[in-house]
């Protein structure tokens, strides 16, 4: 009897795969399932833990690698091996037990939707030794018992499934190179010119803070100018209004001279020249891919990008949204159909009725020929009941609302206003005026979030226009007006997806921003948030009320890749476009990882001298005396800095080995705790730290032989 394997990518995933179908047992590394008519013998599911498996490290290779020194770059191994990751062994050994079990004959991928889907089900797949299984695909944009039914009644090949894998394996191998090669190279050249911590170098991280960089330094280098304009107050039979001439000039004498030419006075007689009515419509948003969402719920509510994945992911788990992370913004006639059927449910829910405009479908949201692998994120079909709805937390259920009125708006009218234009003549000098008055307000009465309320108020409701007549005689005030240039805003956290997806409008070579808008940017839909978070981990970035700063670490590394292709968008770009033609077929993974390794080979030869700038020195020497905590106690000539997770002697390449833990048994010991011991021998009492038996105590630190002891309350 034969029976078939299924590989979730985690836990909860396969969970929602069991709950599809009849559960025979369940156990700690998989669940067994009944015969059933998809499975006849039934089926065991069993689940990764994210990576199971992993490329080794460098030492694992060769012993020259365990240490990072120069002279033992590059570090290009001849073949990439992977190992199982030391804490999820037991959950290996099962599946590797399961997949050479002679009784499997089939072994379904029911990883997640995407390359690193494949990368996972394959990592692990050739990690266990199985052979001559078929192997066949499970592609769904659903987690709802009807969606996981048909997916597995209607499996694909695993063809295209296997390119993804040489893909994404190419895109981690080539990851792996950069980061491995880059970080030594320049944390051990920047440590000769006294810089103590280390860098992180990355194909995508190291352009995505250079960006940042390059907005922080217009903002610090902009400097505000005067413009002049010309303004009218306006008094009419029915009311007042105000109006501009048409010149912002930052010469002030151009804009006099146009007064003085139209022979204009500080209070004038002029008339109404022409009055433009029009009616204009506003279509409701499109629906929302993962930036779109990730951008809106930080201008919202400030959700992070990471946290807005993570939500959104639980989301999906619940079967309430659809996959979310999808790159396209259309659904195709099969999701319409179903929404369609439902929208009356939905708008139950959403606690708001209207008329449905249509239950057509329209291109602007529903277009199959723009929908590849995923579609938008949209409602399911599963209908939350209140219960589950108050279950949600209060960021899930801002997010699910979000979703589901995004969608609502397909099937509600335009927003509908008049726009008014008058054109006010004064001796000749034309003066126009712009306002909009709401006629219906259509698809916006589902959004009645306050914030977006006054941004949309801002924009539509410019000023209230009185009632006039064309031709009508007025009374105007007419002045020159002053204003100043103001610098770019910096970005929020936000706003950082739209930047690495849009960083192509910085690139000056045609070609190259061609690439960038066909590969999106920096990263992928799915990885852009992790990336944030990567940069805010390594001491790149801070956000602080929302907005995005550079560190002076950040700086360090900015100044360090300076002018080099680590710091240029085109060139992860060009890499990515590359990555995407080895998943269609169209590239050799070989290739990429030769290109890869050339490019690592120009860096080890090219940064030594790249590094010789006067103001990265500078920048290092500053940095360093701010961050030295005390006189080193060992070797009199270092001093003591902080490292990520401990201390140390500055000295440390010359030989001194005095370092300090960063946390001693449950405390974390602060820069004061440090300072004493160096200077003083001993710190003050340090309360609430835990012995082995987990009994909390008090004791002073004190340094006797280079070694930290304790000194207990008498």
């Amino acid at each position: 009897m034969t029976r078939i394997a299924i590989l979730a990518e985690k836990p909860s995933q396969a969970k929602a795969y069991a709950d599809a179908f009849s559960v025979k047992a369940r156990h700690k590394t998989h669940i067994e399932l009944n015969p059933c008519s998809t499975f006849p013998n039934g089926a065991i599911i069993t689940w990764g833990i994210g990576h199971l498996v992993e490329l080794k490290e460098p030492k694992e290779y060769r012993k020259e690698w365990a240490s990072w020194n120069l002279a033992s770059l590059p570090i290009l191994p001849s073949r990439y091996e992977y190992k199982v990751s030391y804490d999820k062994r037991v959950q290996f050994n099962f599946i590797k037990q399961l997949f050479n079990d002679p009784s499997i004959s089939t072994i379904l991928n029911c990883c997640d939707c995407d390359r690193e889907g494949s990368n996972i089900f394959y990592s692990i797949y050739y990690m266990t030794g199985a052979r001559n299984k078929t192997i066949k695909r499970l592609w769904i944009n659903s987690l709802e018992v009807d969606e996981v039914r048909k997916g597995f009644n209607n499996l694909q090949d695993n063809k295209k499934d296997l390119l993804l894998y040489y893909e994404a394996k190419t895109r981690q191998v080539s990851d792996w190179l950069v980061g491995m090669n880059g970080s030594r190279l320049y944390t051990l050249l920047l440590q000769q010119k006294g810089f103590t911590e280390s860098l992180s170098i990355g194909r995508v991280q190291s352009p995505t803070v250079y960006l940042i960089y390059q907005r922080q330094k217009e903002i610090e280098s902009f400097v505000s100018t005067p413009f002049y304009e010309i303004e009218g107050k306006f008094t009419a039979k029915s009311g007042k209004y105000k109006g501009k001439a048409k010149i912002k000039s930052d010469k002030k004498d151009e804009v006099q001279q146009l007064l003085q030419q139209h022979n204009i006075l500080e209070k004038n007689e002029g008339f109404v020249k022409s009055i433009t009515q029009r009616e204009k419509r506003a279509k409701s948003p499109k629906l929302h891919a993962l930036s779109t969402l990730q951008a809106v719920s930080n201008k919202k509510w400030r959700y992070s990008p990471a946290n807005v994945l993570k939500l959104v992911q639980g989301l999906y788990e619940k079967k309430l949204v659809t996959y979310p992370r999808t790159d396209t913004q259309f659904i195709t006639d099969n999701e319409f159909a179903y929404l369609a059927d439902n929208v009356e449910r939905y708008q139950q829910i959403a606690g708001i009725s209207f008329p449905i405009a249509s239950k057509r479908p329209n291109k602007r949201y529903v277009d199959n020929s723009k929908v590849q692998e995923h579609y938008a994120i949209v409602p399911t079909k599963s209908i939350p009941t209140e219960r589950k709805l108050q279950g949600l937390s209060i960021e899930e259920r801002n997010l699910y609302f979000e979703i589901l009125k995004t969608t609502l708006a397909m099937f509600h009218s335009d927003y509908i206003y008049e726009e008014t234009k008058v054109i006010t003549d004064v001796n000749g000098l034309e003066f126009e005026t712009t306002g909009n008055t709401e006629i219906s307000k259509g698809w916006k009465e589902l959004f009645t979030d306050i914030k977006q309320e006054t941004v949309d108020r801002k924009k539509e409701a410019m000023q209230a226009i009185p009632v006039l007549s064309k031709g009508e005689k007025v009374l105007g005030v007419v002045k020159m007006i002053e204003g100043m240039t103001t610098p770019p805003k910096p970005y929020t956290e936000g706003q950082l997806i739209g930047m690495m997806k849009t960083c192509g409008k910085t690139v000056e070579n045609e070609e190259e921003m061609e690439i960038l808008k066909e590969v999106e940017g920096l990263g992928t839909e799915a990885t852009r948030s992790g990336i944030i978070e990567t940069i805010k981990r390594h001491g790149y970035i801070t956000v602080s009320k929302n907005i995005v700063s550079v560190t002076p670490k950040g700086k360090i590394l900015c100044q360090s890749i300076e002018g080099n292709l680590l710091s240029s968008p085109s060139m992860t770009a060009k890499w990515e476009a590359y990555l995407k033609k080895i998943g269609n077929g169209e590239g050799s993974p070989e290739h990429f990882i030769a290109t890869v390794a050339r490019f690592i080979n120009k860096l080890i030869q090219e940064v030594p001298s790249q590094l010789q700038v006067q103001a990265l020195e500078q920048n290092i020497t500053a940095i360093q005396k701010v961050s030295v905590i005390a006189p080193c106690p060992t070797c009199k000539k270092g001093n003591i800095v902080q490292r990520k997770t401990y201390y140390r002697c500055s000295e440390h390449e010359n030989g001194c080995k005095q370092t300090f833990p960063g946390q001693m048994l449950g405390k974390k010991l602060t820069e004061k705790n440090i300072k004493d011991l160096c200077t003083k021998g001993r710190t003050s009492m340090i309360k609430g730290m835990k012995s082995k038996a987990g009994k909390k105590f008090s004791a002073a630190l004190k340094l006797e032989d280079d070694k930290i002891k304790f000194e207990f309350i008498k």
